[in-house]
């Protein structure tokens, strides 16, 4: 069973230590995402369909919205990780780098020593202290900024992300996802926010993939993962409360989705988060 060691919430975003024994579903973030190996067997990560390692010498590197999933090579054995969930406006705001977006040049991160010695006090900060000691937002910045250098190191200048980010270039697109995001509580039908956006659901599909790299389905999942995180963090509403109110008809199915999606069920996670907070 997958097991939460460590969570941290701040203005970075999110950062887990993270101890994986089952393959996850396809699942998307808006933060840049980075996973390292801190020790058990190798594991793997798919990415766009592509399987990269996640060994003690290969990180790998997710840019916003990209689909992916944890798949263990051991089923035997779990592998801890340490993964990061970071925000591109704390990013830009603690590595001064004029990007908007915190696209990564590519998916593997080779792990030099630098990186590897800043993964593994980042992972030991994390464990003994969660997100409260002085120097580990500063660890998480250079983590950050080292395993995003390294991702664009053989790549020319004009690959790296514009300063500014064109967003959906279609407005239908736009008033689809507002919806969406206003009705997370209701049960949605794809079909209806289609038409509600003025197109038929396969071209509602093949615009969501062509301007957003992933289908609404997954990006509806991440909408409520979002939400169920944040509530989950702060609030003080019971598991089943913040279930039900995400459109989940029993804390089972709740508690079925958040595994699949994350890592542990929702109530651990909550314990992981308070555990380091009081």
């Amino acid at each position: 069973m997958s097991i939460a060691h460590a969570v941290a919430h701040g203005a970075f975003g999110r950062a887990c230590l993270y101890e994986l024994d089952r393959p996850m579903v396809p699942h998307a973030h808006r933060e840049g995402h980075l996973i390292f190996h801190v020790s058990g067997p190798v594991a793997s990560v798919v990415i766009d369909g592509k399987t990269l390692p996640l060994t003690p010498r290969s990180a790998t590197a997710i840019s916003p919205w990209q689909p992916h999933y944890f798949s263990p090579v051991n089923h035997n054995e779990p592998t801890l990780t340490l993964v990061l969930y970071i925000r591109p406006g704390w990013f830009v705001d603690a590595s001064h780098t004029a990007f908007e977006i915190l696209r990564f040049g590519r998916a593997g991160v080779e792990m030099s020593d630098h990186i590897a010695r800043l993964a593994a006090e980042t992972a030991r900060l994390l464990a003994s202290h969660g997100g409260s000691d002085g120097s580990f937002e500063d660890r998480l910045s250079a983590l950050t900024q080292a395993a995003f250098d390294q991702t664009w190191q053989w790549q020319s200048p004009g690959d790296r992300p514009a300063a500014q980010c064109s967003g959906l270039r279609d407005f239908r697109l736009r008033r689809a996802i507002n919806i969406l995001s206003e009705r997370l509580g209701e049960p949605i039908d794809l079909a209806e926010i289609s038409r509600n956006a003025g197109l038929s659901r396969p071209h509602f599909f093949k615009l969501f993939r062509e301007q957003m790299g992933l289908p609404p389905t997954i990006f509806l999942n991440a909408l409520r993962m979002e939400r169920a995180i944040e509530r989950l963090a702060i609030s003080s509403e019971t598991v089943s409360e913040i279930g039900f109110d995400l459109g989940f008809a029993t804390p089972a199915s709740f508690s079925r989705f958040f595994i699949a999606n994350g890592v542990v069920p929702p109530s651990a996670y909550r314990r992981s988060v308070a555990a380091l907070t009081h």
